[in-house]
């Protein structure tokens, strides 16, 4: 790392922020209706999933606040790996981030960009109920999207981090419209009154028979954890802030405990819709639900607009992730770790970029979104598709969040080691936690998608570890060559 100091540039007021504008994404449009389906329609239990989401996200981003305050030079996870565990651990971590984290969700999100701009057209995406299909349409654009994002992050960063903060602020537009207004709508016309009123009812009686009573909350836990995604990349600030012992714990707390409120607030205000069924008939993906909600409350010219600043926002993100992954391969090679870290870790002059890194981004990328099209979309989540193997039919985003939850663990126990300055609280009370709240997530994972799809995933993961063991034993021969 880097023996520089870091400008302290930044008070209180610009850290909530930037918490705010990093953890807030297109994920609370994605999932929102696909957590309302997997609760049933019990508006009451959606909203409990989104709390505690964000209550899991506010204690780990705390604890590795305090690990930051202790090495105020880190900056992101796999730094954050290293101080813990080392760098054979940091290694491992950043292999994962570059093989599979940052390329599957960008996958994930160009495709997702593609269902919203589908809809926004008026052209069907997807029509799982009859044919178990996504339409060539969707499918070909979101590949357009994806490639397009690359090409953009490579041949003119600075014209991509530009967008990211123009994109950042469209997409907290319709958030907060629809957390007022359509709050006050839905109490003021009834509609809220309805479908709070479903759970008395004896469709939701047959519906949730044989089951226990939080399974969905289980599910839904799973799931919504990629509405919070990114708010280990906030805790990376701590360099650049003033006083960032007292300050980035306050900064975390605020900004996340702002963004879980009005991402609560979000999902019950899609009880202005009014019926359930059209609700929990948005699943798989609750692309729908958004535009029915806001065309209901502004009329369908103002929805359709507000519409528009969701896959706009929605683009961002893919945007976001692009960034992270075209970096992902230089990341390793700066810690002279990874294959060829003289070569990857190589800045192009001519524009100060990393191209061959990112050319590798750009490559998994492309992977998971062939791997998604023809493995994951007609898996069992989307009602018997084409694809039934649940060997196989893993949902990558989710999955492999909650894999990097489970990544925190050995992290947060070497706190609990290695940090003998630490009080009591910040040495075990926050650590423990922290462990509790990943093995939570992990829980719901296995809860929400089956052993059959974790142990295949598991395998997968095994594969890739392996593979990148392989690299590392060369990265040491031509260490010594």
């Amino acid at each position: 790392m880097d023996n520089g100091t870091m400008e302290k540039r930044y008070g209180l007021p610009t850290a909530i922020s930037m918490v705010i504008g990093i953890v807030i994404g297109s994920g609370v449009f994605i999932k929102g209706g696909k957590v309302l389906a997997l609760t049933n329609g019990n508006m009451l239990q959606g909203v409990l999933v989104v709390a505690l989401v964000g209550i899991i996200c506010i204690i780990c981003s705390l604890v590795f606040a305090e690990l930051g305050s202790k090495f105020e030079k880190v900056n992101g996870v796999v730094d954050y790996a290293e101080v813990a565990l080392g760098k054979n651990y940091a290694y491992y971590v950043g292999w994962f981030m570059t093989t599979i984290y940052y390329p599957c969700l960008a996958a994930m999100l160009a495709f997702f960009s593609a269902v919203f701009f589908c809809e926004l057209c008026g052209i069907p995406a997807m029509d799982f109920f009859v044919t178990g299909t996504v339409s060539s349409e969707a499918l070909g654009l979101g590949a357009g999207f994806l490639m397009i994002g690359y090409g953009i992050n490579i041949l003119s960063p600075r014209l991509a981090g530009k967008l990211q903060v123009s994109m950042t602020v469209i997409k907290l537009v319709p958030l907060v419209l629809m957390a007022v207004v359509g709050i006050i709508v839905g109490l003021s016309t009834g509609a809220t009154a309805r479908v709070l009123d479903y759970v008395n009812t004896a469709e939701y009686a047959a519906a949730t028979a044989g089951k226990s009573a939080f399974s969905g909350v289980f599910s839904g836990v799973a799931s919504f954890a990629f509405a919070y995604e990114g708010w280990i990349i906030a805790t990376s600030i701590n360099a650049e802030l003033r006083d960032a012992k007292r300050n980035l714990p306050i900064a975390l707390i605020l900004g996340s405990l702002f963004c879980t409120v009005l991402y609560c607030l979000y999902i019950f205000a899609m009880s202005s819709v009014g019926d359930v069924q059209t609700i929990i008939g948005t699943w798989p993906l609750g692309e729908a639900l958004p535009r029915i909600a806001f065309s209901k409350i502004f009329g369908n010219v103002i929805g359709t607009i507000v519409y528009a600043f969701i896959t706009i926002g929605c683009l961002g993100v893919m945007n976001g992730l692009i960034m992270g992954s075209c970096r992902g391969m230089y990341a390793l090679s700066a810690r002279k770790l990874g294959p060829r870290p003289s070569f990857y870790g190589d800045i192009d002059h001519q524009n100060n970029f990393v191209i061959k890194s990112a050319v590798i981004g750009m490559m998994m990328g492309g992977f998971w979104y062939a791997w998604t099209s023809v493995l994951w979309m007609y898996g069992p989540d989307f009602m018997g598709g084409l694809h039934n193997c649940d060997w196989l039919a893993w949902e990558p985003d989710e999955i492999s969040i909650i894999n990097l939850y489970a990544m925190y663990i050995p992290m947060f126990a070497a706190i609990m080691f290695r940090c003998k300055d630490f009080g009591f609280f910040k040495r075990f009370v926050l650590p423990v936690l922290g462990i509790l709240c990943c093995l939570f997530m992990c829980y719901c994972c296995w809860v929400g998608k089956g052993y059959k799809q974790i142990f295949g995933y598991l395998i997968f993961l095994a594969v890739v570890l392996l593979v990148g063991a392989l690299f590392k034993n060369s990265v040491t021969r031509e260490n010594k060559e």
